[in-house]
């Protein structure tokens, strides 16, 4: 067939398997690889392209909220999503950790030394958006069952990240957990496994004893990684903000020695500057990931630091409260463990887009908390659950709820040509993304892009080394018969690529502007036949 005199100067082709490998990372993944256009290493050659992050649509009411009035729960004081929502088996499951109050009060004026962390609650929705909190009978609270509180060892327990492991060949572990709970002296790590999700066997022994504060946890390329944030040092040995940290390990449960720097913002110049309670920008509780098979998206807090009273005769003098405020910010990562901003400083969902429910007469500000566990796509959406809690004093209206926010399936940013007149003389009306290198499946596969005005796109193949395949270029370049959306398959006139099967190639994606209208591509995906 035309266009494979050429093909023969690619790699040899790979045994038969349905995967895609991209040399550069080592990523294998099955099914479906993705470049999504807020992916710079996936996409790393642009030509008179600009990228541009998209805006959530955030629910501005809670859709889980503290059941302030029922002195027998467990959440009666903040409903805290440090937590996991799975779309499983067509209903949504939420697991969530709770903030109750010790003795009878009210929950509205809730001191510190009143209140009690954990146990983790459960809830389940049709839509995602009302939910219920099933009594589940199990973990007793205030000398009741009659909650939605689950069994688990634990004094003090605070967030939960859960998923489902449909592989496993052990039923019983079907559903895996890791969760903080308190040593006696800091937040450490446990695990625990389930059948149903609901009753649950936690191991004897915590996965590992040292503090972690932790925002997610998931399977990326076989190593387990848990995300969160850890007191740990800066350059020289000094003391260091909130930052970012992963512990991985090659089995559920059994984590290596050390740790990784997931995500580190900068600290001042100036040693005697830093460390967690002085006033500079600092990541809250890491990263909030999930793995979608050769890329991960997640979040993380953007922490706006301002010290306290350091009064000693005051419980947390140290913190904040009532001052710092936290946005969340998007970052990306191709092997699972280092995370970067597709733009510096940007934050992706506001404060002021998401607010907690306010205390009337005041104005306390929100801190926006993430879990990777709470990010996933369902249909044509992508779903963003998070918390977020009034930064009111304790004493002074403090709580928790559970935020959703919303983005049409994968559409985190986009690429387009560059504005008009955004450059001296004539505007480009072309531009053009180079893929990285990838060997396709034994059998080739099909692309589909996520794009508007999808007919102003075309999709040229090349060997690794950026040389067009005269059968997949030029006139012979795929394009779409579709106008935009999500799925916008792509197909070659001349030759297929069934016939590229086991080659390593790059894909060339071409942007052109008619009149008015500009194409925006937001993802291309790959799919194994």
């Amino acid at each position: 067939m035309a266009g494979l005199s050429h093909v023969t100067a690619l790699a040899t082709a790979a045994p038969e398997t349905g995967e895609f490998f991209f040399p550069h990372s080592g990523v294998r993944v099955s099914g479906q690889a993705i470049f999504l256009a807020i992916d710079d290493q996936s996409l790393p050659l642009r030509e008179n392209l600009v990228e541009h992050l998209s805006k959530p649509s955030v629910r501005r009411e809670p859709v889980v909220s503290p059941d302030k009035d029922n002195p027998a729960a467990p959440d009666q004081v903040a409903a805290h999503f440090y937590g996991t929502v799975l779309h499983d088996e067509g209903r949504y499951r939420m697991w969530y950790y709770p903030v109750g109050l010790k003795e009878p009060g009210d929950a509205r004026r809730a001191d510190l030394k009143h209140l009690t962390q954990g146990p983790v609650c459960y809830a389940e929705s049709e839509d995602g958006v009302q939910w219920t909190k099933p009594i589940l009978n199990q973990a007793e609270f205030r000398g009741s069952r009659r909650n939605n509180a689950i069994a688990l060892p634990g004094e003090l327990i605070a967030a939960v990240h859960v998923t489902k492991d449909a592989a496993d060949p052990d039923p019983a572990r079907r559903y895996k957990m890791v969760y903080n709970v308190h040593n006696g002296k800091t937040f450490v790590l446990r695990t625990a496994t389930s059948a149903d999700g609901i009753r649950w066997q936690a191991a004897p022994d915590f996965a590992i004893d040292e503090f972690l504060e932790s925002a997610s946890y998931y399977v990326h390329q076989g190593l387990h990684v848990v995300h969160g944030q850890r007191v740990t040092f800066s350059e020289g040995g000094h003391k260091a903000g909130r930052q970012g940290r992963a512990i991985i390990g090659r089995t559920f449960g059994r984590w290596l020695p050390g740790e990784v720097g997931a995500f580190l913002l900068p600290e001042p110049a100036r040693p005697e500057d830093r460390g967690s309670a002085l006033p500079y920008d600092q990541v809250h509780l890491g990263v909030g990931a999930t793995s979608f098979g050769n890329v991960c998206v997640g979040l993380y807090g953007l922490w706006h630091n301002v010290p306290g009273d350091e009064d000693s005769r005051k419980q947390w003098g140290w913190f904040g409260w009532g001052k710092i405020s936290c946005d969340l910010g998007l970052v990306i990562s191709n092997d699972g463990l280092h995370f970067r901003e597709p733009v510096k400083g940007h934050a992706y969902i506001s404060q002021h887009d998401a607010p907690s429910t306010p205390v009337p007469g005041r104005n306390y500000p929100t801190i926006l908390t993430q879990s990777g566990n709470g990010i996933l796509n369902v249909g044509d959406e992508t779903r963003i659950y998070f918390g977020r809690w009034l930064n009111a004093e304790y004493g002074m209206g403090y709580h928790g709820e559970i935020g959703l926010a919303i983005l049409p399936r994968d559409r985190w940013g986009s690429l387009g040509l560059y504005p008009r007149g955004a450059r001296n003389g004539p505007t480009p009306t072309r531009g053009f993304a180079w893929s990285a290198p990838v060997r396709l499946p034994a059998k080739g596969g099909s692309v589909v892009l996520n794009a508007d005005h999808a007919r102003l796109l075309n999709v040229e193949v090349s060997d690794e080394h950026f040389d067009l395949l005269p059968g997949y270029s030029g006139p012979h370049a795929g394009r779409t018969a579709a106008t935009g959306g999500l799925d916008c398959a792509v197909a070659w006139p001349r030759d297929s690529l069934a016939d590229l099967g086991g080659r390593t190639v790059r894909f060339k994606i071409n942007f052109e502007r008619a009149g008015e209208k500009d194409p925006r591509l937001f993802a291309v995906y790959l799919r194994s036949p």
